[in-house]
């Protein structure tokens, strides 16, 4: 979709033209924004991903929900987001057809549009209130893990070393590297 530098598009607007497309796109700022379709490698970490959060939620009795993508979060009237992995712990924002407010928890894993997850959607997710934002970045295999309740500076970690789950006071912790 072509997206002039005059025209902002609405939620709304976002929703009547994207319909039920299967092809993968967010909305920034008002800005439609195409994504490419995730590789292997991608995937198989995402679709791990998901699994150890929903285990571990159910193992724990949790209220919180897991989600992957392609789910659309509605983050404010001009920005509609599909992260990789997310977790949404106020079932409130849960409706039939999105997720209506900010995730407590994000995973991104990189791709083709690297910038995309390490400054845009960074700094989406940290305006609108998510808690927790992990990139994992396979072009240096490291973890970048932002805590916005605790500050702005990531915690790198190599895939190799186990990332702790902020939300869940770092009870659960994630190997990338056994992921893949």
């Amino acid at each position: 979709m072509d997206n002039t530098a005059e025209q902002k598009y609405t939620a709304e607007q976002y929703y009547a033209m994207t319909g039920e497309t299967n092809q993968p796109m967010e909305l920034h700022n008002g800005n439609i924004v195409m994504l490419a379709a995730p590789d292997i490698r991608h995937h198989n970490i995402t679709t791990e991903l998901f699994s150890k959060l929903r285990d571990y939620i159910k193992f724990k009795g949790g209220d919180c929900k897991p989600f992957h993508a392609p789910v659309d979060v509605k983050l404010d009237e001009y920005t509609v987001v599909q992260p990789d992995v997310f977790v949404v712990c106020d079932k409130n924002k849960i409706d039939e057809k999105r997720i209506n407010g900010a995730p407590d928890f994000v995973v991104e894993v990189t791709s083709d549009n690297r910038l995309n997850d390490l400054v845009t959607k960074l700094e989406l997710y940290n305006r609108f209130g998510v808690r927790e934002y992990w990139i994992v970045d396979l072009k240096f295999e490291r973890v970048l893990v932002y805590s916005f309740e605790s500050g702005d500076y990531p915690i790198i970690y190599s895939f190799a070393e186990e990332a702790p789950v902020g939300i869940y006071g770092g009870e659960l912790s994630i190997k990338i590297s056994e992921l893949l």
